[in-house]
């Protein structure tokens, strides 16, 4: 996570999970984006071969840190990768023709521990895109 911008931080979560994260800042400050979810665009048969997800909606595949990294097959090797430039990587927004509706901030998911940091609006998401996870029942809006 120390840098240099752009690449790729893979930790291992619990033991159980990898997590991938962007490293955003300059060589030396520890600054990382978590990726939470991804709309897949191709390879949905291998992520949910590598999910044992053969019934699951595409874009529940990639939903939460560490199905993301399982369906897109990620673990320790991938960590210091250039996304920019290597086999994994992440294209800028348009380059697709894809295009981003309205960016939707809330306060992150499970961090509870955090203290005042757990409530601050660190979580960047693309609004109503059905890929994106769900905050836990608990803190969710009621519906009237």
């Amino acid at each position: 996570m120390w840098g240099p911008p752009g690449r790729a931080y893979v930790y291992l979560v619990y033991g159980l999970h990898h997590c991938l994260n962007v490293v955003t800042a300059e060589r030396g400050v520890p600054e990382a984006v978590l990726l939470r979810a991804v709309e897949p665009i191709e390879g949905v048969d291998l992520m949910r071969e590598r999910r044992g997800r053969e019934a699951a909606e595409s874009d529940a595949l990639a939903r939460g840190p560490g199905n993301l990294a399982r369906a897109f097959g990620v673990d320790r090797s991938h960590d210091g990768v250039d996304l920019r430039r290597d086999a994994l990587r992440i294209l800028v927004p348009g380059s697709m023709g894809l295009e981003v509706a309205g960016i939707d901030r809330s306060a992150r998911i499970g961090v509870d521990y955090a203290g005042a940091w757990a409530s601050r609006p660190l979580r960047w998401s693309v609004c109503g895109h059905p890929a994106v996870s769900r905050p836990p029942r608990a803190t969710r809006p009621r519906e009237s």
